[in-house]
C-alpha cells in the first residue's frame, strides 16, 4: 500500500522549551528547503505538539525512519534536509539517543533557556 508521503518530519513547536529555542525558524527553514527542491508531494514538514523531551530541543522526529534529532536549529536545517530527510543518511551529531524510552524532560534548572 502506498503512503501519502515518503517522509513525515515532525518539528516540536508547541512544547515548553522548543519554541523558545527557535523551533519555528527550524520548521520554516525545512519547509522552504522542501519547497525549493520541488518535493512537497513527497516530504511533509509538520508542526507538532510537545514531544515530551523538554530541554533537549528543538526536537525533530522523522518517519518512517524512527530517528529523532535534538538541538536542531535553523542553521542545521540544510544538513538535516540533505542527510536524513533526502538521502537517509543519519546526522549523527544531532541524533537523539535518550537513556530510556518515553518522557525525558530535563529539570527546568538544566534547560538551555531560562525556565518560564
Amino acid at each position: 500500500m502506498a503512503r501519502p508521503y515518503q517522509k513525515l518530519v515532525f518539528v516540536c513547536v508547541h512544547g515548553r522549551t522548543c519554541p523558545l529555542q527557535g523551533s519555528l525558524d527550524t520548521c520554516d527553514a525545512l519547509r522552504q528547503l522542501v519547497t525549493l527542491a520541488g518535493l512537497r508531494d513527497r516530504i511533509r514538514i509538520v508542526k507538532s505538539g510537545c514531544l515530551a523531551q523538554c530541554g533537549h530541543g528543538p526536537m525533530v522526529a522523522i518517519e518512517p525512519d524512527g530517528a529523532w534529532y535534538c538541538g536542531v536549529t535553523e542553521a542545521d536545517a540544510e544538513r538535516l534536509f540533505e542527510g536524513p530527510i533526502l538521502n537517509d543518511s543519519p546526522l549523527t551529531e544531532l541524533l537523539y539517543q535518550p537513556a530510556s524510552s518515553g518522557k525525558n524532560v530535563l529539570p527546568p534548572d538544566r534547560w538551555p533557556i531560562p525556565p518560564l
